[in-house]
């Protein structure tokens, strides 16, 4: 039954929905044989002038001259200029086409031409309905402009702006990219468990669940990391998934609690291999998808042409604040942190402080791509310790517009090592911390039979689409973003009014 609420624009739609079944036209029509699509026709024009083809996709505007009338057919490749004469249809078809709203979706038939004005066009001869749309798409010159109803309801946010259809194609893009270039450097890419019985590979406060059939609890994986480790173990040299990671923690900007990573593991690599690696494959992206290195984001550009910058984290805190952390104890470190709004709920640690001091003072002025090396151990508990600085680790991250893009490690391979690292971290956890690393004793076994010497790399694919396609929150890469349930129902329905969303 029809809902009583409907406002009157859905009601006419609903009445004509009505008088096309009682016309004998199925308003929900079936396969449809195209020929080509819109983009296809404006390309290849010259070749395609005075041929008759096949097109379908959605009506988005119209304009009426009485006996004629010029619309704008949209399909996924873009949309094309489409004239329907009364003389060439007959008085029957053109009536039923007069009855045809905005957002309906249709197949038609006819010959390609240019209209005196010089815009590329379709000359109809029949067309066909195929999706009676019930609701009417937001006001051409409105658009869907409010925020959070684009993420509420993607789908007509697709519809209506290109713009959101051009993100999200170049992220398929990127990744199809991505891929392409691992499987050619020999690669193998595999799937791991997304619930674990626990939460390794990263510091996160996880999702949980519980399996009833096995009675036990499990937990939304925060990372994939020992898992491929395993599989250097098991001997598969070369690794690399392309997954979705869970957290459960704050929402804003640059995080949603589900999204997808990259992660790449090469036995008989270090994190110099893995700094190469990531240099060349996120050009090779840049390059292949957009075709130009300098790329906007904000109101910056990028210049992801090769070499980027390589500074170590104590430099970079040097450089940009004065400070000098070596030799420091782990009071000192406390101390000089401090002034940089360094204040710890637990026992500091030395990495703890310098890591503060340079998410505050220096991360913001990485906007060209950075790679910053060598994190204190406190901080790494899965990267193998430097050999001339035992304080240190083989670790560095990637950073491009003041964001991380990527990190990567020399794998620490040491049992004994990883052993006393994951103890440390769970004496952090005791003081309180929740996000520090569990002890995952299977692991450790794993690494016990012979890890080899391999360097890994995470890379946030959100993060990194964010970056190329100068979207500046997270929730314009992610097609169906988390967002709070609405309070009242039917609020969409004012919102998605003719004359405009609410705050556009």
């Amino acid at each position: 039954m029809i809902d009583q609420e409907l406002n009157e624009l859905q009601k006419i739609r609903y009445d004509k929905l009505s008088e096309f079944r009682e016309q004998g036209v199925d308003p929900f029509g079936g396969r449809y044989e195209r020929t080509h699509l819109a983009a296809q026709v404006l390309d290849d024009f010259p070749a395609l002038e005075g041929r008759e083809l096949r097109l379908a996709g959605r009506l988005i505007a119209r304009r009426g001259h009485g006996k004629a009338t010029f619309s704008d057919l949209q399909d996924g490749s873009g949309s094309i200029q489409i004239y329907v004469r009364l003389n060439d249809v007959g008085a029957e078809a053109y009536e039923l086409f007069k009855k045809v709203d905005l957002g309906d979706i249709i197949g038609v038939e006819g010959t390609v031409f240019k209209t005196r004005m010089g815009e590329i066009s379709i000359h109809i001869n029949s067309f066909t309905l195929l999706s009676k749309s019930l609701r009417p798409l937001p006001e051409k010159w409105h658009g869907l402009k409010d925020v959070e109803l684009r993420y509420r309801q993607r789908y007509l946010d697709l519809i209506v702006n290109p713009e959101t259809r051009n993100v999200f194609i170049a992220r398929s893009r990127i990744i199809a990219t991505i891929r392409r270039f691992l499987d050619d450097r020999g690669f193998l890419e595999v799937e791991t468990p997304m619930m674990q019985p626990l939460a390794g590979g990263a510091t996160a406060r996880p999702f949980k669940t519980f399996h009833n059939a096995l009675g036990i609890p499990l937990f939304l994986r925060i990372a994939p990391e020992l898992y491929l480790k395993r599989l250097l173990v098991g001997g598969l040299e070369k690794v690399y998934e392309i997954n979705r990671n869970f957290r459960n923690e704050g929402i804003s900007t640059r995080h949603n609690p589900e999204f997808t990573m990259l992660e790449i593991y090469q036995a008989y690599a270090d994190y110099e291999v893995m700094m190469d690696l990531t240099e060349d494959l996120i050009t090779h992206v840049v390059d292949k998808v957009f075709g130009t290195y300098e790329l906007p984001y904000g109101d910056q550009t990028v210049n992801w042409a090769t070499p980027w910058s390589r500074l170590s984290m104590l430099d970079a805190v040097r450089q940009h604040t004065g400070l000098d952390f070596a030799g420091l104890s782990a009071e000192e470190a406390a101390a000089a942190a401090r002034r940089f709004g360094f204040d710890p709920d637990i026992t500091p640690l030395w990495g703890d402080a310098v890591n503060h001091v340079f998410e505050e003072a220096v991360e913001p002025k990485l906007i060209q791509p950075t790679f910053i090396y060598d994190y204190p151990v406190d901080i790494s508990p899965l990267a193998k310790r430097k050999e001339d600085d035992s304080q240190l680790t083989y670790r560095f991250e990637l950073y491009g517009c003041s964001r991380e893009l990527a990190n990567a490690f020399s794998e620490l391979n040491d049992p004994i090592d990883q052993k006393a690292r994951f103890m440390a971290q769970l004496a952090k956890r005791d003081q309180g911390d929740h996000e520090a690393h569990v002890y995952d004793a299977d692991y450790v076994t794993a690494m016990e039979y012979g890890m080899p010497p391999a360097g890994g790399l995470g890379i946030g694919i959100d993060r990194l689409v964010m970056l190329l396609t100068n979207s500046l929150s997270i929730r314009d890469v992610i097609l169906f973003p988390l967002l709070k349930p609405r309070e009242e129902q039917g609020e969409e329905d004012a919102e998605l009014a003719p004359d405009g969303p609410k705050n556009a």
